[in-house]
């Protein structure tokens, strides 16, 4: 049995009070899914609203953004995400939220995501997330209480790269002065620089550079746990 990840974009299109549209950063799905393709990974996506998810950052010079929106079957995928209600968590071996702004505005109180991401990681799953993904993260809990990003070191777009933007003021919070918040230590590169952190089954990268990466080494944990988690699965 291949191994599953569900990516979960973004439902939310509107960048605050800007006027300006957002949604899922293209690239960190692209990249990400041509990695888990490669790796012969089942792939399933999900928003918080279910259906079509908002797309932004599509920059068609970049390869794999191409063949992502020239492949049918992947457009359909994210034109009709599932709803959280219809996923049953015990059927994943990952969960990857893709990045976006749009995600700091409908990831970190939808409580039907964090819980499928509580699930999987605590039967022995992967949990990772790029860019603005990390936002799902702030309020993801254990069953002991605790954040799941308590004592971890994480990576996620910064507070200097959100000011290099310009968009500081524009979001709801800065993701990460809220993962220190939540009892997390960032690690961080230099602006836009790729930058992926392992902590334990918690896989997290900076930017849209880090995205590949971030597959990769969500890729690397599960051919290391996979015959377990299928044999949990299939139970």
């Amino acid at each position: 049995m291949s191994a599953k990840v569900l990516v979960v974009l973004t439902s939310h299109d509107t960048l605050g009070d800007t006027g300006k549209e957002t949604g899922f950063y293209l690239s960190e799905v692209s990249h990400p899914v041509a990695v888990f393709d490669q790796a012969g990974l089942t792939v399933k996506y999900v928003s918080p609203k279910g259906g079509k998810a908002p797309m932004t950052g599509i920059d068609l010079n970049d390869p794999l953004n191409k063949a992502f929106l020239d492949n049918p079957e992947k457009v359909a995928q994210v034109e009709n995400t599932l709803c959280p209600q219809q996923i049953n968590p015990v059927e994943y071996n990952a969960i990857f939220y893709a990045g976006g702004h749009g995600t700091v505005w409908d990831f970190p109180d939808n409580a039907e995501l964090a819980r499928i991401a509580t699930a999987i990681y605590e039967l022995g799953g992967v949990v990772g997330a790029v860019c603005h993904g990390p936002a799902a993260l702030v309020n993801v809990k254990l069953s002991n209480g605790e954040y799941l990003v308590a004592g971890k070191t994480v990576s996620c777009f910064t507070n200097e790269e959100e000011a290099a933007v310009g968009l500081t003021d524009v979001v709801p919070f800065l993701l990460e002065s809220k993962l220190i918040e939540r009892g997390a230590t960032v690690d961080k590169a230099p602006n836009f620089q790729a930058k992926v952190v392992v902590s334990d089954r918690l896989v997290t990268g900076q930017n849209p550079a880090s995205a590949t990466g971030v597959a990769q080494r969500i890729v690397e944990l599960l051919e290391q746990s996979t015959p377990v988690l299928s044999s949990t699965v299939s139970a």
